[in-house]
C-alpha cells in the first residue's frame, strides 16, 4: 500500500513540461456548473488540418478542465460554442460577420455571446483557420483563468504581422547563449522521426500568437541550405503548418563559395545572384510556405557584402529578390560593429544603416536589437528606432538570459520589453513610441514584426528556470499586442502555470514585476553596462581587459580617480546626437538625464550629488546593496508559498533563488571592491562589509559554462 501511495504521488508531480497549457481541472463546483451548462455542445465546421487542431485543443481543454466529453455537433446547435472558420461561409453570412472579420484580418478573431432565436451561443469566428486557432487558445485561456464567460464581446487582431522566435541553435545541437540543455531539433533523426515535442512546441507558440521560427543560429552554417537538411526542414514545417507557424533559416552569406562551388559571394555578381535564386526555388519546392532568411553579416567575423566593398543594402536586396516571387522576406540584422572602427561601439549600427534608409527592397526588414550595445540588463532604446522612416524595422529582444544570470536568476523580462516599446522617439512628434515604429503605424509600413532570441532547450521544462517560461510567454503576448501591461501578462501566466489562488498571485506577481529592477541593481545600476565576465557573460568582470577593447568592461565603465561612466554627450562620443533633439537634449544634460542612464551617457565624478542627495558613490553602494537584499527577500517570500503549488516545482524554484541570492552578493561585493579602488571612498558602515578580497574575485575561474561553444 505504501508503495502504491508513493508511486501515485510521484505520478502527480509536475515538471513544467506543460508550460502555461496546463488544463487543470476546475475544482470550484459552482464555476464548473456554469461552464458546463454553457459549453455542453461544441461545433467546429471545417476539414482543414488547422480545424482538426482546434478540435483536438478544445477536446483536451474541456476534458481536463471541465471533466466533460466534447460532442462536436454540427452547425445547428441549441447552445454552446460555435467556431466559425474560413470554411464556414454560410455561417459568416448568417451572422453578418464578413465586414468585421475583414477588418480583423487573417489572424484576427472575435469571441461573442449572442442570442440566436432564443438559443444562447458563443461565437468564435475568424476569416482564417489560424485566426480561429488563436481565438480558441484565447477562449481556453479564459477558462484557465476562471473568467466570466456569460457576456463575451472580444475582438482581437495582432499589432505586428511577423512574430518570430530566433533560435541560436547549431547543427551539432549546441545552443549559443542557451541555458536549458541542447537544441530540441534532432537533426540526426529527422526527417524520419518526428518527436512529439515538435507538436507541443507549435502548440505553445500558437497559443501566444507566434507565427514564425528561425531554426538556426545567426552565426550560420551553410550546410543547412543543402538538400540533406532541406528534407529535415520540410518535416518540421509540416508539423508547424497547421499551427500557423512558418519556418525561416539563417543564410550564411558565403554559402555560394562554401557549398556552391563559386569563387565569390559578391552580391552584385550575376552568378552569385543566380545561385541564390536557384537555392530559393529549391527551398520552396520543399517548403512552399517558407518564410525567408535571417542574416548576420559583417559582424563579429561573419562574412558579408562589405567583404566585396558592397553595402548592407546590396546584400539584403540580392537575397530579397530571390525570395520575393514566393512571398518570402529577408531580415537583415543591424547588429554590426568593428573593433577596427575608432568610434564608440554604440554609434556604429546607426552610422552604417541610417544612410541606407530607403535603399532596401520592400520585403526587407532591418532587424534591430532593443539597445545599441548588446541585450544589457538596461539600455536606452536603439537610436535606429525612429531614425529610418522608409525601412521597416523588426525589433529583436533576447528572451534567453545571456546577461542576466544565464537562466539561474528569476528575472521577468516584460518590464524590460515594455520599457523599450514605450520609449518616445519623438521622430514624428510627441507620442512616436518605439512600439509605433515596430508595429508599422508611425510610418505606415505594410509589414511589421518582432523577433525574440529563444530560451528553449531539451530541459524537461523547456527553459531551464521555471520562471524562464514567463519570458517566452510575455514576449509572445507583447508581439501580439504591445499595449498589454507587464502586470496583466504576469497574472495570466501565473494563473495558467501555477494556480488561480490570489493568495499566491498577490505575493508572486510583485516579486516578478520587481525582479528586473532587482537584477539591474545588483549587476549594473545607474547606467553601467557590459560589466560581465569574459566570453561566457556569467558573473561580474569589471576588470576584464583583453586585446579587443570593445569586448572589455574597461571600455564601457571608464572608471578613474575622477569618476565613472562613458561620456556620450556632445563633448564626448556624441552618441546622444543620433536621437531626436528632444531626446538628445534630455540625455545630454547631466541634470535632466535620468539616473537609470546616467553612466551610460556621462562620466560622473564620484562625489557628484545625485537627486537623492547621496553622492554618486553612496548611491552606487545603495543600489548594489538593495539589489542583493531584494534577492534575499525573494528567497524568503517564495518559502511562504509551499502550500499553493506542487512540491517539485516549488523546490526547483527555491534552489535557483538561493543561487540567485548568492550570486547577487557576488556581484555586489566584486563590483564595489573593484570600483572602490578608483573612488577612494569607504563602503558606508551601515552595510555588511564584503567578506572576501577583490583579488579573490578576480582569480575565480570557470569552465564549461553553458551557452558557449568553447570554455
Amino acid at each position: 500500500m505504501l508503495t502504491f501511495i508513493f508511486i501515485a504521488s510521484f505520478l502527480r508531480a509536475e515538471d513544467g513540461y506543460e508550460l502555461w497549457l496546463r488544463y487543470k481541472k476546475i475544482d470550484d463546483t459552482e464555476l464548473l456548473d456554469r461552464y458546463q451548462s454553457v459549453l455542453h455542445t461544441v461545433s467546429v465546421p471545417g476539414s482543414s488540418s488547422t480545424c482538426k487542431v482546434i478540435r483536438e485543443e478544445l477536446k483536451a481543454g474541456f476534458s481536463d478542465m471541465l471533466d466533460m466529453p466534447v460532442d462536436f455537433g454540427n452547425a445547428s446547435i441549441d447552445d454552446g460554442l460555435l467556431v466559425i472558420t474560413s470554411e464556414s461561409s454560410a455561417l459568416i453570412s448568417k451572422f453578418n460577420l464578413s465586414g468585421e472579420l475583414h477588418v480583423l484580418g487573417s489572424d484576427g478573431y472575435l469571441i461573442r455571446t449572442i442570442n440566436d432565436d432564443g438559443k444562447k451561443l458563443i461565437l468564435l469566428a475568424s476569416a482564417n483557420d489560424v485566426g480561429a486557432l488563436y481565438g480558441t487558445f484565447h477562449f481556453l485561456r479564459l477558462l484557465q483563468m476562471h473568467s466570466n464567460i456569460s457576456k463575451l464581446d472580444i475582438s482581437e487582431k495582432p499589432k505586428t504581422t511577423h512574430r518570430l522566435l530566433n533560435h541560436w541553435d547549431n547543427l551539432d545541437r549546441t545552443v549559443e547563449r542557451g541555458y536549458a540543455g541542447f537544441s530540441i531539433w534532432d537533426w540526426h533523426k529527422l526527417p524520419d522521426f518526428i518527436s512529439p515535442q515538435y507538436k507541443d512546441y507549435a502548440r505553445a507558440n500558437a497559443s501566444i500568437g507566434i507565427n514564425g521560427t528561425v531554426l538556426t543560429n545567426v552565426n550560420a552554417n551553410a550546410l543547412i541550405l543543402k538538400e540533406q537538411y532541406l528534407e529535415k526542414i520540410a518535416a518540421l514545417a509540416n508539423v508547424f503548418r497547421p499551427y500557423g507557424i512558418k519556418v525561416y533559416l539563417t543564410a550564411r552569406f558565403s554559402a555560394p563559395v562554401e557549398i556552391g562551388g563559386l569563387e565569390t559571394a559578391d552580391p552584385l555578381n550575376e552568378d552569385v545572384a543566380e545561385w541564390w535564386n536557384s537555392k530559393a526555388e529549391e527551398i520552396y519546392r520543399y517548403v512552399p510556405d517558407f518564410g525567408g532568411f535571417l542574416v548576420k553579416a559583417n559582424s563579429e567575423g561573419q562574412p558579408g557584402p562589405q567583404d566585396y566593398d558592397r553595402s548592407h543594402a546590396d546584400g539584403a536586396n540580392m537575397l530579397a529578390r530571390a525570395v520575393a516571387p514566393f512571398g518570402g522576406v529577408v531580415m537583415w540584422r543591424a547588429f554590426v560593429y568593428s573593433h577596427e572602427t575608432p568610434v564608440d561601439r554604440a554609434l556604429q549600427a546607426y552610422d552604417e544603416f541610417k544612410p541606407l534608409d530607403g535603399e532596401f527592397e520592400d520585403n526587407v526588414f532591418v532587424q534591430v536589437k532593443n539597445g545599441a550595445i548588446d541585450f544589457q540588463p538596461r539600455e536606452p532604446f536603439h537610436p535606429l528606432f525612429g531614425g529610418m522612416e522608409h525601412t521597416p524595422l523588426m525589433m529583436e529582444f533576447q528572451i534567453t538570459q545571456e546577461y542576466l544570470g544565464c537562466a539561474t536568476h528569476l528575472v521577468y523580462l516584460a518590464p524590460l520589453f515594455k520599457e523599450t516599446l514605450n520609449s518616445d522617439t519623438y521622430a514624428n512628434g510627441k507620442g512616436s513610441t518605439v512600439a509605433k515604429v515596430v508595429d508599422g503605424s508611425l510610418y505606415e509600413y505594410e509589414m511589421s514584426g518582432m523577433a525574440g532570441v529563444s530560451n528553449i532547450g531539451t530541459d524537461r521544462n523547456w527553459t531551464g528556470h521555471p520562471f524562464g517560461q514567463s519570458n517566452w510567454y510575455a514576449y509572445g503576448r507583447l508581439a501580439w499586442d504591445h499595449t498589454l501591461s507587464s502586470d496583466e501578462i504576469a497574472e495570466e501566466w501565473l494563473k495558467m502555470t501555477f494556480t488561480t489562488e490570489m493568495e499566491f498571485i498577490d505575493v508572486v506577481k510583485p516579486l516578478m514585476l520587481n525582479s528586473r529592477e532587482t537584477a539591474v541593481n545588483y549587476m549594473t545600476p545607474l547606467g553601467l553596462h557590459h560589466q560581465m565576465a569574459w566570453n561566457h557573460h556569467w558573473g561580474p568582470g569589471p576588470w576584464v581587459n583583453i586585446d579587443r577593447p570593445d569586448w572589455t568592461s574597461l571600455y564601457y565603465h571608464r572608471a578613474d580617480s575622477a569618476g565613472i561612466g562613458f561620456d556620450r554627450s556632445v563633448t564626448g562620443s556624441n552618441a546622444v546626437s543620433q536621437y531626436h533633439p528632444k531626446v538628445r537634449d534630455r540625455f545630454n544634460n547631466i541634470e535632466t538625464c535620468s539616473d537609470e542612464f546616467l553612466l551610460w551617457f556621462h562620466h560622473v565624478p564620484w562625489d557628484y550629488k545625485m537627486k537623492s542627495g547621496n553622492t554618486l558613490w553612496e548611491e552606487m553602494c545603495k543600489k548594489y546593496y538593495s539589489g542583493a537584499h531584494e534577492a534575499s527577500e525573494m528567497v524568503e517570500e517564495w518559502e511562504t508559498l509551499k502550500s499553493f503549488i506542487d512540491a517539485r516545482r516549488h523546490d526547483h524554484v527555491a534552489q535557483l533563488l538561493r543561487i540567485q541570492e548568492k550570486e547577487a552578493m557576488w556581484w555586489r561585493n566584486a563590483m564595489l571592491l573593484y570600483f572602490q579602488q578608483f573612488s577612494g571612498m569607504p563602503i558606508p558602515d551601515q552595510y555588511e562589509q564584503p567578506d572576501k578580497t577583490l583579488e579573490y574575485y578576480q582569480n575565480l575561474e570557470f569552465h564549461f559554462v553553458p551557452g558557449i561553444e568553447n570554455n
